[in-house]
Order: C-alpha cells, then sequence, then structure tokens
C-alpha cells in the first residue's frame, strides 16, 4: 500500500467519524475509482453506505465494478431501495448476473423486475447457464458484422453501435442466423481499404461454448494473446463475448480459491480485516475436521508398531521429519500437476506419464535426502539406524511424488477440484504410509520381533 493512499485513509478516518459529510463529499470527488473501492473495503457496512452515498454518479459505478461480488452484494443491503435500482440499472450485464449469485433470492427477482426491458432482456440469458460456466461471465453488448459489409460501411456500423458496447476492438463476424464466421479486429478496419470486404479481412475465430467452465474459457483467450473471445452456443451461433479483463479476473478468482484451499480452508471473498470472525471459522473449520479424523489414520498405525516403538526407542525421535518429508514431496507434486492441469499442459490421459515422470522425481529426491538422512543419523546414533533412515526417506518420496502427481488427474476424472481434492487425501495417505514404510524398513534392517 503507498503512502498517498495510507494519508488518503488517515484523513478520511476522522471526517467520517464526526460526520462531517460535506468535507466528505469533496475529498472523494478528487479520488480514483481503485481508491475509492480500496477505501470502501477496510469500513463496516453502515459507514460504506454513507460513504457510497456521497460518491458521484459516475464514481460510484466505477468503484462497484471494482469491489469483489460478496461485497458489492453487501453494499446493496445497506443501501436506499432507489439507490440500489440505480446502480443495478448501471451495471453492466455480466457483472450484474454475478451480483445476482451473491443476492438472496427475493432481492434479485425484485431487482430484476426493476430493470428496463433493454437491459432485462440483455441480463435474463445469463442467468440460465450454471453458475460457474463462462456463458455467467460473457457480455451481451457487443458488435457484430455481416460478411459482406464494406469496411467502410463496417466503420459505420462500428460508430454507430459501438457506444454501448463492452469492447469494439475484436468483432465477431456472423451470418444471418448468428452463426460465428470468423473474427476481424478494429485495426484491420481502420488500416484496410474502404472497399475491401469484411470477409476478405477477417481470420479464424477462437470460440467457446456459453456452458464452458468458465476458467478453462479464460485460460485458452489469455493463452491466445486475443482481446476478447466470441461465446456460442452448441451450434456455433453468436450470444456474447468475453473479454481479457474479465479472463483476468476469473483466472485471479480461480488463483485465490485453489490457493486457499491448497492451505486447507476457503476463499474469504472479501479484505481479511472486514471479513467477520465467524466467517473466518466457517473457511477453515471443515478442513481442520478432515485433517483431524484423517490424524486417526496415523495414531492407529503408531498403535499397530507400538511393540516396535519399545524396542528401539529412538526410532519416535525420526517419525517428525519422515511424515513431514512425505507430505511436502507429496504437495510439491500435487501443486506442480494441478497447475500443469490448469495451463493444458496435462490431460487425464497423461497419467501414466506423469506416473513415471514422477517415479523418477521422487527417487531422484528421495536417493539424495537419504544419503543425507544417511550420514546424519549414522553419525549420531549408528550405522543401522542411518540405513532406516536412509532407505525410509528414498522409499516414501518415491511414493509420495507418484501419489502427490496422480491425485489431481483423479480428481479431475473424478469431476473434482483438484487443489480440493489433493490436499486432505494426500496429507492422510502421505502420514500413513510413510510410518507404515518405516516401520516395516526398522523391523527388517534392525531384526526387531
Amino acid at each position: 500500500m503507498d503512502d498517498e493512499f495510507e494519508g488518503f485513509l488517515e484523513t478520511v478516518t476522522p471526517l467520517l467519524r464526526d460526520r462531517r459529510l460535506d468535507e466528505l463529499r469533496t475529498l472523494l470527488a478528487g479520488q480514483d475509482a481503485a481508491a475509492i473501492a480500496g477505501l470502501l473495503e477496510r469500513e463496516d457496512a453502515r459507514d460504506r453506505a454513507v460513504l457510497y452515498r456521497l460518491l458521484r454518479r459516475d464514481q460510484a459505478l466505477e468503484a462497484f465494478e471494482l469491489l469483489d461480488p460478496g461485497m458489492r452484494a453487501e453494499l446493496i443491503g445497506g443501501l436506499r431501495e432507489e439507490d440500489v435500482a440505480k446502480v443495478f440499472e448501471e451495471l453492466d450485464p455480466d457483472d450484474r448476473a454475478q451480483l445476482i449469485d451473491e443476492l438472496p433470492a427475493g432481492v434479485a427477482r425484485q431487482l430484476m423486475r426493476g430493470l428496463s426491458p433493454a437491459e432485462r432482456e440483455l441480463t435474463a440469458p445469463m442467468l440460465g447457464y450454471p453458475r460457474n460456466s463462462v456463458g455467467r461471465f460473457m457480455s451481451t453488448e457487443y458488435v457484430r458484422l455481416a460478411p459482406q459489409l464494406t469496411v467502410g460501411d463496417a466503420l459505420s456500423h462500428v460508430r454507430h453501435r459501438g457506444t454501448d458496447a463492452e469492447t469494439v476492438y475484436m468483432l465477431p463476424v456472423t451470418s444471418p442466423h448468428r452463426r460465428v464466421l470468423g473474427v476481424v479486429g478494429l485495426r484491420e478496419l481502420v488500416m484496410g481499404r474502404s472497399d475491401l470486404l469484411v470477409e476478405e479481412l477477417m481470420g479464424e475465430a477462437r470460440t467457446a461454448h456459453a456452458t464452458d467452465a468458465a476458467e478453462a474459457a479464460a485460460r485458452s483467450l489469455v493463452d491466445s494473446g486475443l482481446l476478447a473471445m466470441p461465446i456460442v452456443d452448441s451450434e456455433d451461433r453468436l450470444l456474447g463475448i468475453l473479454t481479457v479483463d474479465d479472463a483476468a479476473r476469473i483466472l485471479e478468482e480461480a488463483e485465490d480459491t485453489d490457493a486457499a484451499r491448497q492451505g486447507a480452508s476457503e476463499p474469504l471473498g472479501r479484505p481479511y480485516l472486514t471479513t467477520p470472525v465467524l466467517r473466518i471459522v466457517r473457511a477453515r473449520v471443515v478442513w481442520l475436521l478432515v485433517l483431524a479424523v484423517s490424524a486417526l489414520l496415523t495414531v492407529q498405525v503408531l498403535g499397530i508398531f507400538e511393540a516396535t516403538l519399545e524396542q528401539v526407542v529412538t526410532l519416535a525421535l525420526f517419525i517428525p521429519l519422515l511424515t513431514g518429508t512425505a507430505g511436502n514431496t507429496g504437495s510439491q507434486a500435487a501443486t506442480t500437476v494441478t497447475r500443469a492441469l490448469a495451463m493444458g499442459e496435462v490431460r487425464k490421459r497423461d497419467a501414466l506419464t506423469v506416473m513415471w515422470r514422477e517415479v523418477r522425481v521422487g527417487a531422484f529426491l528421495g536417493g539424495l535426502l537419504g544419503i543425507l538422512g544417511f550420514a546424519l543419523a549414522s553419525l549420531v546414533f549408528d550405522p543401522a539406524l542411518g540405513a532406516v533412515i536412509g532407505l525410509t526417506l528414498l522409499f516414501i518420496c518415491t511414493l509420495a511424488a507418484t501419489v502427490g502427481g496422480l491425485m489431481p488427474i483423479l480428481a479431475m476424472a473424478v469431476r473434482a477440484d483438484p487443489a480440493v481434492f489433493s490436499t486432505p487425501f494426500i496429507s492422510t495417505f502421505c502420514d500413513a504410509t510413510s510410518l507404515i514404510i518405516y516401520f516395516l524398513v526398522a523391523t527388517w534392517i534392525l531384526q526387531l520381533g
């Protein structure tokens, strides 16, 4: 956070506390939308509503669009009914559809009824698609061109229809029945001769179906380096467009979700300091319960090998080292493969290739750690115990890397989130199996009865 924004916050605090609203209105008028959104995120619900009502109309809309969907819904709850209707009417259709997902059903229906017929017609089709599909994020405000238009006529059409469009830098070219034939960039139109036909300039269109996963469509758009992508139905008829800024926001939210779930939590969906304590508890408690239950399996393994531990108490000293190493090795592999899946570098059919690759990676890592473990344990204790630690590290790293690499692919095969599925399973599996391997190796090398 920069010093300028910190100074802005320090100036706002006493004015807001003393309800010096005229001075606040003047101060806010000189701020950009990003600074105002940052301020709104840091205030409680009541003060947030007060500040929002002091904004100019253009500032209010720009700042609202920068807030997270959950924060938008909370702000809506604190505004007067006429303010809510005004904000809802002025939102882009895709932002409107995402806000509806966060609102109570009754409030959402009331707001939809209050929309003008034109805006309701733009928004309603998006609400028929699954919540995480790209159809919920597409914009239905676009300019499309016919292939037989000349460049001159196409530019006139863009000037006439482009005012309310989400973007005019990528223009879909469609048949009379709205089937996507290709796309043409505004640059090509501006630089082309006025008598050329649009079909002579258009290129192949990279499209996504409205029911496709939003993250996959967004990844495809960003990877292509394009500014927008047509969204089509099952018959390739144009429904809307996904812009690169919306795609970037989808990917950012997906990465935040994955990062939270890999840490055995759920994303908060709002700034930490303004998140209610109970919401933070709910975000964490489910995974803690899952991991606590899974830890009982580890306790069971220790109980089975209790006699082995009684014969060589020193074995207990290395349990945290081995379980921690196994868990970290498995998590590293799972994180790497999860990202490769998200980037489209790995498919479900690559499971055997991934498994063989992780077997070799795990064996190499296990060998390096095993040599180090053997040397240190032999110096501090004795070579026999060093051999137990060295071989155990070799075996558990190989197994953990293999299982960690396969878990995200298995999750995708059963239509589960790889980040959600992998974390608790790897933690449980690695703890239990590393102990079993450890005690079996110790029994063999140390000749324990």
